[in-house]
């Protein structure tokens, strides 16, 4: 029976051991996991600070280049009003010289302009030459090139009605 006694004793103490051991076990690694968990917060923090200086650098080259966007945008606009205005200016100056030229040579002239390919460019000048000048020429423009123009400007004024 004694015998029995020191067993059962001997297994209490090991079970009251190995529970203190255990104990043991779980308060060190709550610390391990505290520590971890320190070490964590501080690598979420350094990224945090790198993302969003990263994201500041980043928004400002956006804004600088929104603003660079912008400032090319209007020097297009720009030149194109400056350039729209020189190409009316050489119309301009293009229909003063044909309405002083003789009809004959004025449409010799726009027939060799059509031939290659430059129906446009004698369209815009046509447009700026006065009405009887316009009809003096239609005489000496070849029918084929006549047809041309007179559609174009069809067309030309078939626009103008409609925005106007």
């Amino acid at each position: 029976m004694i015998r029995l006694l020191i067993i059962a004793l001997f297994f209490i103490f090991a079970e009251a051991a190995e529970e203190r051991t255990s104990s043991a076990s779980l308060i060190k690694q709550k610390i391990e996991i505290k520590e971890l968990k320190k070490e964590l917060n501080v690598f979420y923090n350094k990224k945090e600070k790198e993302y969003q200086k990263r994201k500041k650098e980043i928004e400002t080259l956006l804004a600088k280049v929104e603003k660079e966007r912008k400032e090319i945008a209007s020097i297009r606009d720009e030149n194109k009003k400056l350039l729209s205005n020189i190409k009316g200016e050489v119309v301009n100056k293009t229909a003063n010289i044909y309405n002083k030229m003789k009809p004959k040579i004025a449409a010799d002239i726009f027939n060799q302009m059509i031939s290659e390919g430059k129906i446009e460019d004698v369209f815009d000048i046509i447009l700026k030459l006065k009405e009887g000048k316009v009809t003096s020429l239609m005489k000496y423009i070849s029918p084929k090139n006549a047809s041309l123009i007179t559609q174009m400007l069809q067309d030309y004024r078939r626009n103008n009605q409609n925005e106007g």
